[in-house]
């Protein structure tokens, strides 16, 4: 079975809530919208199964118009997310890979790369540039610690697992800064027409 690619999407209405300050509501939507889109073709054109977890009902009904399976969010915040995803996938018998859909600058040369690293060392991990995870893969049951510093968290809890240090997985969207960096990079030029 193809590795399963977890994509936990929070509800479009909420997402980027730290950006609110300079980003309207409707642009905020919009921007979770085409993040989650993007990452999950990205999934699809590298081989992965994507499925979404989703934040409510209008990610559920959103993945469901654009031909990708979902799953709901239990509500209890991003651990409880991925873990929702990875025993969907464990039941599936697959391998499987938590990708946060807010990484702009992501290629599926990266994602293919994790992928082959999971196969070779059972376990892989990417690091966000502010020490966080952006990537986790494994099979099985999983313990999950996501939030500030989670990397080293995570690197505890699968020693054995290989690094993956790449720009599309070190760039993720959590502030406004993060996003007109993105949107400089050459990878990034799609967020033109969305902010």
């Amino acid at each position: 079975m193809p590795t399963v690619a977890i994509l936990p999407v929070k509800s479009f209405r909420l997402g980027k809530g730290r950006m609110a300050d300079r980003v309207s509501d409707e642009t905020r939507s919009q921007l979770g919208r085409a993040l989650a889109e993007r990452t999950a073709a990205l999934a699809v054109d590298a081989g992965l199964i994507p499925i979404l977890v989703a934040g409510d009902g209008e990610v559920a009904e959103w993945a469901l118009l654009h031909g990708f399976p979902s799953l709901p969010d239990p509500g209890e915040g991003l651990d409880a997310a991925a873990l929702a995803g990875t025993n969907w996938a464990t039941e599936a018998a697959s391998e499987w890979i938590v990708v946060h859909t807010d990484l702009p600058l992501l290629t599926v040369v990266e994602l293919e790369y994790l992928n082959k690293a999971l196969s070779a060392a059972g376990s892989v991990i990417a690091p966000s540039a502010d020490g966080g995870t952006s990537a986790l893969g494994a099979s099985g049951p999983a313990d999950f610690a996501y939030g500030p510093g989670s990397f080293h968290r995570h690197l505890g809890r699968f020693p054995a697992a290989s690094i993956i240090a790449k720009p599309g997985l070190l760039h993720d969207i959590d502030t406004f800064a993060d996003l007109e960096s993105a949107r400089r990079h050459p990878l990034g030029s799609w967020l033109a027409d969305l902010t």
